[in-house]
């Protein structure tokens, strides 16, 4: 195995020694285990954003605190000459298709069955958690789909929950997380939250300077969509310490591996996701990846989910066989089928996803959450 790999392998293992289970080198959380108080949804966009702007002298205003960066400009997401190229969003699968399903299943019965156990994965879902679970979701590169798993598994996570949950960017400039949300504009990012957070910021604080999204979600987005604009080690485990006690899930999408804020966030995270393709290149480089986490001390692989997304209807390999194949290297995989609107890339719409995506997405968000409820 080239030195490299053993590099990166040697540091992922430093850096969970130095955090040890879970993230313990971080304080303690004092966030109760009932949820707080929600605040008063607005819509996200402008709007929402000069009332952030209104909120953040008076969440800065603490003794000791350092003095407050200047105000960012709130800049779009996409600017509207870009939008005038996207086309509507289409369902997942066409109506014929949807039509036999549903024959399908009236015929077959299967239909209680699929409520009785959708029923188990909700009560999953909305376990109680006294303390915050940070996902980390990466990948072996670019293009895996990591950043889709992330927008299904925070949305999934704010539909069934009551408490806040948290969407992290922290992946380099020109991540397309905020577009996968549908967010509008953008102005605080990672960076700047860094040096502003404080302990005695209070909930409405810290959602003045974040994206809100529909049920109870907030986007932090890694930078305003600028060339050059990074996230650093030591700004990633600041910000993620600040913020950890005010949600009850965080989804983190990080960098591709083996780059550094990605093994601090698998070292620190509750529970990680690998994300992969469902290709031939796809699945033998997240198999090596599983390889070098087996090395690790046993927790890692045990609370590591692999989704293997299906990004063709017709895809080179045998699905099946790959996520067995997968499943041999300790990890638990979960195969997201193929689905037109998610292969299109724009906005996620949870309500344009075929019923098999939405089913599949959400009993990985289900797995995923019970694994992080295991790691203290």
């Amino acid at each position: 195995m080239p030195n490299a790999d053993h590099n990166w392998q040697g540091d992922l293992l430093r850096d969970l020694k130095s955090t040890g289970p879970a993230g313990a080198g971080t304080p303690a959380d004092p966030r109760p285990s009932v949820p707080p108080a929600r605040p008063e949804p607005t819509a996200p966009g402008p709007a929402a954003h000069e009332a952030a702007q209104a909120q953040a002298p008076a969440a800065r205003a603490w003794p000791g605190t350092p003095a407050p960066p200047p105000t960012p400009d709130s800049l779009p997401v996409i600017d509207k000459a870009m939008a005038a190229v996207a086309r509507r969003p289409v369902r997942g699968e066409a109506v014929a298709v949807r039509a036999a399903r549903a024959v399908r299943r009236i015929v077959s019965g299967s239909a209680a069955r699929e409520v009785a156990a959708l029923t188990r994965t909700a009560e999953v879902l909305q376990q109680p958690v006294t303390t915050g679970r940070q996902i980390a979701v990466t990948s072996i590169r670019g293009g895996a789909g990591k950043t889709t798993v992330t927008a299904l598994l925070g949305t999934t996570y704010a539909h069934y929950r009551q408490d806040p949950v948290l969407l992290v960017e922290a992946d380099p400039a020109l991540g397309s997380l905020p577009l996968r949300l549908g967010a509008e504009a953008l102005r605080w990012t990672t960076a700047d939250l860094a040096d502003i957070a404080v302990p005695q910021m209070s909930l409405l604080d810290v959602t003045g300077y974040l994206v809100q999204l529909p049920d109870n979600a907030w986007l932090l987005p890694g930078s305003q969509g600028r060339i050059g604009a990074m996230v650093d080690t030591v700004t990633y485990e600041r910000v993620m310490v600040a913020l950890r006690r005010y949600f009850g899930v965080t989804v983190v999408d990080c960098e591709t591996l083996p780059a550094e804020v990605a093994r601090v966030a698998l070292s620190a995270a509750q529970a990680r996701v690998i994300a992969a393709p469902a290709t031939l290149d796809g699945v033998t480089s997240t198999y090596s990846v599983l390889q070098w986490l087996r090395a690790l001390p046993a927790h890692v692989i045990e609370g590591t989910v692999v989704a293997l997304s299906v990004t063709t209807p017709r895809p080179g390999i045998d699905v099946d066989a790959a996520a067995e194949r997968l499943a041999s290297a300790g990890a638990r995989v979960h195969v997201l089928p193929y689905d037109r609107h998610l292969a299109a890339g724009g906005p996620l719409r949870t309500e344009l996803l075929a019923r098999p995506a939405r089913l599949a997405a959400t009993r990985l968000a289900a797995e995923v959450f019970e694994l992080s409820q295991k790691r203290r």
